[in-house]
């Protein structure tokens, strides 16, 4: 299988979606990395995300969705997943995402999360680290 996996760019309709996330929950411990840059993410397509991040056997390190542009209710998704069952994810990159303050304030208040395993939130032009956001 791979370690890392790049779909930047691409416009999947969202039954692609369906089944490139179902390939990946379907062998999750072998998927460190996942590019998913510029993409436009429906909410059900991030749901399906969610789930992959959610699996207990998910060992995903770093999540790339620069560029994507996500609704209110996938961003509360999105951190929702990450807090309620925090996988090795590391890198959090959110670059060009057109964020809300109400869900830059979710995933900021993720770093200070005694179970977020978190070390880097890239937001915009800013780089957010976990030992500068809890000093």
């Amino acid at each position: 299988m791979f370690s890392l996996f790049r779909l930047g760019g691409y416009r999947l309709s969202e039954i692609s979606w369906a089944s490139l996330f179902s390939a990946l929950k379907s062998n999750p411990p072998h998927l460190r990395e996942l590019d998913l840059w510029d993409n436009k993410l429906q909410d059900s397509s991030v749901k399906l995300l969610c789930d992959l991040l959610e699996s207990p056997d998910c060992r995903l390190e770093t999540l790339r969705l620069r560029g994507c542009s996500l609704s209110e209710i996938s961003w509360a998704s999105l951190v929702s997943a990450l807090k309620s069952n925090p996988p090795l994810l590391r890198e959090l990159d959110l670059r060009d995402t057109n964020l809300q303050d109400s869900s830059e304030k979710l995933l900021r208040d993720l770093l200070e999360s005694p179970d977020c395993r978190l070390e880097t939130l890239r937001i915009d032009d800013e780089l957010i680290t976990a030992e500068e956001h809890t000093t």
